[in-house]
């Protein structure tokens, strides 16, 4: 699927207008099997530098284990519709396309699996519903097989 099929959809999603400010963040990780693994809130706070095109988004974390987590991330605008993305886990940069009311995105990531650092790969969709609201499903995985889905809802403040 591309995201181009989303063309004609509204509101039309434009990264650096909707992550900058407070943003709360509702979500959860579900396996394979249809077991939610895990459960989390975040705090975002964005801010877009027109100078350097760079969106600035920094992430707080609070899993349902009590386990909390920091998340800076830098996407570059390269052109009306392109991103480059960059955070301490992501391997190599993350690259996405917005279209109509979507952007997809598609990373390598480090993640801490079972005690160590594993590498998994996202394929990472989100739908502006309204100009307050997102909602995205991340697919991860690893040697290409399907270990799960994260789903989190975005509301501004």
């Amino acid at each position: 699927m591309t995201v181009y099929r989303y063309k004609n959809n509204t509101p039309k999603l434009k990264l650096e207008d909707f992550f900058s400010g407070d943003i709360s963040v509702w979500g959860m990780f579900e396996d394979t099997f249809g077991i939610i693994r895990k459960r989390f809130t975040c705090k975002i706070n964005g801010s877009w530098d027109k100078n350097t095109k760079t969106l600035n988004i920094k992430e707080n974390f609070m899993y349902d284990d009590g386990v909390k987590e920091y998340r800076d991330w830098k996407l570059v605008k390269i052109n009306n519709n392109c991103y480059k993305g960059t955070t301490d886990a992501v391997i190599g940069k993350a690259l996405g396309y917005t279209s109509g009311n979507t952007f997809h995105w598609k990373y390598t990531f480090e993640l801490p699996l079972f005690g160590r650092k594993t590498k998994v790969k996202f394929d990472d969709w989100m739908y502006l519903q309204d100009n307050d609201v997102i909602i995205n499903k991340a697919y991860m995985k690893k040697f290409g097989l399907k270990l799960g889905t994260v789903t989190l809802f975005y509301k501004k403040s």
